[in-house]
C-alpha cells in the first residue's frame, strides 16, 4: 500500500555514492523510495512489501541484475522494472527486454531525465485514478479500525504497524468479510502467482494477523483446511 497520490520504488544499487544520490533525488521528487544494495535483500523485501516499479542495477555482487530480474518476474510478474546500469553493449540491452524490463537506461543518467521517464512509464502502468481510489480508507473490523492507506490496525489506544504485504491481505479478507477466500484467489492477487512457497508466505502472514486481532473475541481467522481461510467477525 502507499501514501496518497505517492508511487513506492525499490531501488536496487549496490554503489553507495549513486544509491544514495538517487534515493535522496527520487523522494524529493515525492516518491516512496526503499534503496536495497544487493539482490538478495532485493528478493527479500518484495515479500513483504509492495513497489509500484523497481530499478535495478545489473553489476551487483552474489546476484546480478539480469538474475534478479528473472526471479522478480517468475515470482511477482506484475511489478514493473527498468535497467539502470553501465552495460551499453547492444547484447546487454536486448537481453534486459528480453527479460520483460520496461526500459533500459545507461549511466551515467541524468537524474531530470531518470524522473521523466519514470513518471511516464508509471502513468501508463498505474494510472493514478487508482491511487485515487484507495484515499481516506478506514474499515471498522469488530473493535478495530484498519487504515488502509497508513497500514495501521487500531484496538483501543494500541496502534499495530503492518507491513505492505499484511495490509493488503488484511484489506482482502475484510472486503470478503464472513466469506471463504481461496488460497488461490489469495496468492493471485497478491503475489501474482499460485505456487508452494508463496502459499508457505501466505500462512505466516495469516498466523501474524491472527496475533494482531486476537484481542476481540468476536473475530476468528479461520483456515478451512485446502480451501482457504475466512475472516469471522461476530457483529
Amino acid at each position: 500500500m502507499m501514501q496518497p497520490d505517492k508511487y513506492a520504488i525499490l531501488l536496487v544499487e549496490d554503489d553507495e555514492s549513486l544509491g544514495y544520490l538517487l534515493s535522496e533525488y527520487l523522494k524529493m521528487k515525492n516518491f516512496l523510495v526503499t534503496w536495497v544494495k544487493s539482490g538478495l535483500e532485493a528478493v527479500a523485501i518484495i515479500e513483504t512489501d509492495v513497489f509500484q516499479l523497481a530499478i535495478l542495477d545489473v553489476m551487483m555482487p552474489e546476484m546480478d541484475g539480469y538474475t534478479l530480474a528473472s526471479k522478480m518476474k517468475s515470482q511477482f510478474p506484475e511489478l514493473p522494472f527498468l535497467f539502470l546500469t553501465a552495460r551499453s553493449l547492444k547484447i546487454d540491452v536486448i537481453k534486459g527486454f528480453s527479460l520483460g524490463a520496461v526500459d533500459y537506461l545507461k549511466k551515467p543518467i541524468d537524474e531530470e531525465e531518470l524522473v521523466v521517464r519514470i513518471n511516464v512509464l508509471l502513468d501508463r502502468l498505474v494510472p493514478k485514478e487508482n491511487l485515487a481510489q484507495e484515499s481516506n480508507t478506514l474499515l471498522s473490523i469488530g473493535g478495530y479500525k484498519f487504515d488502509v492507506i497508513n497500514q495501521q490496525l487500531k484496538y483501543q489506544d494500541a496502534v499495530i504497524k503492518l507491513t505492505s504485504r499484511e495490509a493488503e491481505l488484511l484489506q482482502l479478507l475484510v472486503e470478503n468479510k464472513n466469506q471463504l477466500c481461496s488460497h488461490k484467489d489469495i496468492l493471485v492477487r497478491l503475489w501474482g502467482k499460485n505456487d508452494y512457497f508463496n502459499r508457505k508466505s501466505l500462512n505466516v502472514f495469516v498466523s501474524h494477523l491472527r496475533k494482531y486481532l486476537s484481542h476481540d473475541s468476536a473475530i476468528k481467522l479461520d483456515n478451512i483446511h485446502r480451501k482457504g481461510f475466512i475472516l469471522v467477525v461476530k457483529e
